[in-house]
């Protein structure tokens, strides 16, 4: 991949520093003029600004790195990291939806069943990709290939990077929830180990619906959430320009992932992103298969299913308060009935004055 040429907002300090260090290597090389000493102070400002910007990044500008277009890919990493890919198509229903694909490689000289969610380069290859959002045929299609490394005792790799699952008619029309539901329920009971790399956006069940794994591997600026920033700003604070925000309230980093129990190791990414250097990014992601495979290697069929189920059944923190019921309060002594002029003594009641009716004089 070469060197990305599109810069963030906070990234542009450090892409004019690059630029200003590339004219003066330039400029020494042609006119073989001795230009040292100012290529070393650009190259001291170049390594102090980019610790001063990428060792204090907030949750929305690792959001930001995320979606970054120059991030390596799925089949980046499918082309670099396994041998011999083979792609199958096809969920034997509908159709074969190209924003999941899935097929069979060799990694170390065993095979296994790899899935992964595509996004595209151009404009051409996001609409033959639908963007990285898969219909439901997509999931089937990987249902159809889980199953089939089930009864082949293949181990599972998955590659999530979907903002979410398409949402669209067409979608909706073909049941996208019931073929959500209906993996998050089957890969509970696979008896294969699954391992699932977040590479950058893992939204909403769009990418559980691949993720139900026994290790969940997420990037250090990947994320992983219930909903997108901009979504939950528009329904909390009535305006997607407070994401940043949201983005701090979800937890929903690498680091927070790691934490909150989800996630089971971070994956290291090159300084600054894994688009500065994709093959070291590719590397840091094959050691942690060839490590993690190796700590399941020796479980039994029941151990990983039964691992798999209680991971996830531990997720969520909630608290509970026994409020002890309060003591009943003391009856008060009902108030005595007042007296009546019936019930007044007989000489109160001879004494009491005729009544006088009004305008009247008495007679004798």
């Amino acid at each position: 991949m070469e060197k990305p040429t599109i810069a963030l907002e906070f990234e542009k300090p450090v892409r004019e520093l690059e630029r200003q260090l590339r004219e003066l290597q330039k400029t020494s090389q042609e006119n073989k003029v001795d230009l040292s000493t100012e290529i070393k102070a650009i190259e001291g400002l170049l390594a102090q600004t980019k610790k001063e910007i990428f060792e204090n990044l907030s949750p929305w500008q690792r959001i930001q790195l995320a979606r970054h277009p120059a991030r390596p890919y799925a089949p980046d990493y499918i082309a670099a990291i396994f041998r011999d890919f083979q792609e199958l198509h096809g969920d034997r229903c509908y159709g074969d939806d190209q924003a999941l694909t899935g097929g069979i490689g060799f990694f170390q000289g065993r095979a296994m069943m790899i899935l992964s969610q595509q996004k595209g380069r151009d404009t051409k290859e996001n609409i033959k990709r639908n963007f990285g959002m898969p219909n439901p045929e997509g999931y089937r299609k990987a249902l159809r290939l889980m199953k089939m490394a089930d009864k082949f005792h293949l181990p599972i790799v998955t590659f999530v990077d979907t903002p979410g699952a398409y949402p669209g008619l067409g979608s909706e029309e073909r049941h996208v929830a019931e073929a959500i539901a209906v993996n998050l329920r089957e890969m509970s009971l696979l008896n294969v180990p699954v391992i699932s790399f977040i590479l950058g956006e893992g939204g909403s069940g769009g990418a559980l619906g691949i993720g139900v794994a026994n290790r969940m591997l997420p990037l250090e600026n990947a994320y992983y959430s219930v909903i997108s920033p901009e979504g939950c700003a528009a329904i909390l604070w009535k305006d997607r320009a407070a994401a940043p925000k949201a983005a701090e309230a979800l937890k929903i980093s690498a680091a927070d992932l790691l934490r909150s129990g989800i996630a089971d190791e971070v994956i290291k990414e090159p300084f600054g992103g894994a688009h500065n250097n994709p093959a070291e990014a590719i590397g840091h992601v094959r050691d942690a298969l060839t490590r993690h495979l190796e700590q399941l290697r020796g479980k039994n069929q029941r151990q990983i299913r039964d691992e798999r189920y209680a991971k996830f059944r531990a997720i969520g923190v909630y608290e509970e308060t026994l409020v002890r019921p309060a003591e009943p309060a003391a009856r008060k002594p009902a108030p005595k009935a007042a007296k009546t002029a019936t019930s007044l003594p007989k000489a109160a009641s001879k004494a009491a004055p005729a009544a006088k009716t009004p305008g009247k004089k008495a007679t004798a």
